[in-house]
């Protein structure tokens, strides 16, 4: 406890007080008594922790590291149902095989080390050690007995946690927000719902698509003049490749020849990707018909 104590003193405070002079000081506090009964439930020796720097969660965390397994000892109760697993423990033959036996768990050597043959339910949840069983298991890294601060729970700003809240996976937590976020983006930009957040998006895709529509009608002015330019130079050629050579000046047919070079090498590039499997092209056609998907993975 006092190990624990000076590891966690920079962060938090731990006062330890029998129940009836907490309970006097939590309502001297204006606190709601029952809360504290809350608190009060299935702690053995009470403890108040107060932190200004961790929330509930974070206080949960630290204190769940200080927890640590030791051997049982006769009579201690089995805290679950303590199960030996099929094993090979390691351990060099000797008189562990008859100890083990001795308590109800079946073992023998093997290949030169000692072999647990099944796996077994030892005791059941509530059921007391007796004699050496605690010891044994502890010797084939069997040590269930848990010592350290238990958080019974929390009280922040006015709201009660319990253990169970509190005990969360914090990284499938963060992914399970995240696709959530996504998703919603993605709905929102589906259905043209104007957010601070989906604004910009909506705004460029109005305007890709606005700019695609006035090239198609022709409309000159500073950002499709350049593409309109680009596209008739480009039919120009097409038209010119047409006639004979002897037409041509010789700007003209090195404008062709140019071009002719770079069909040459988009055609040289198409010719590696031809054995891509067919499957990756039908899946890009697939997101290409979803108008915002992949919009996920700015949340990624």
């Amino acid at each position: 406890m006092l190990g624990m104590r000076k590891d966690l003193r920079p962060s938090m405070g731990i006062q330890v007080a029998k129940k009836r002079l907490i309970r006097r000081a939590w309502s001297e506090s204006g606190l709601v008594e029952e809360d504290l009964e809350t608190l009060f439930d299935g702690a053995v020796q009470p403890a108040i922790v107060s932190t200004k720097n961790l929330n509930s969660f974070d206080l949960f965390r630290k204190l769940k590291k200080t927890e640590a397994g030791r051997a049982a000892k006769p009579g201690d109760k089995a805290p679950h149902d303590i199960i030996v697993e099929k094993q090979n423990t390691g351990m060099p033959p000797g008189p562990i095989v008859g100890e083990l036996n001795s308590v109800g768990i079946p073992a023998k050597i093997t290949g030169g080390s000692v072999h647990i043959q099944k796996q077994m339910t030892v005791l059941k949840e509530g059921e007391e050690f007796e004699g050496d069983l605690g010891m044994l298991l502890s010797k084939i890294g069997v040590n269930p007995i848990v010592t350290g601060l238990r958080l019974c729970g929390t009280l922040e700003n006015g709201t009660v946690f319990s253990p169970k809240v509190l005990d969360i996976d914090i990284e499938q937590f963060e992914s399970d927000l995240i696709g959530t976020m996504a998703g919603a983006f993605n709905l929102a930009c589906n259905i043209r719902w104007f957010t601070t957040q989906t604004t910009p998006t909506l705004i460029a895709k109005a305007s890709s698509e606005a700019l695609s529509v006035a090239l198609e009608a022709g409309i000159a002015n500073s950002k499709t003049l350049p593409l309109l330019i680009s596209r008739a130079n480009a039919h120009a050629l097409g038209v010119a490749g047409q006639l004979d050579s002897d037409a041509m000046d010789d700007e003209l047919r090195s404008l062709l020849g140019a071009a002719a070079e770079a069909a040459s090498a988009v055609a040289a590039v198409a010719e590696t990707t031809e054995g891509a499997p067919t499957e990756a092209a039908e899946e890009e056609e697939e997101e290409g018909d979803v108008e915002f998907e992949g919009l996920g993975n700015l949340f990624g």
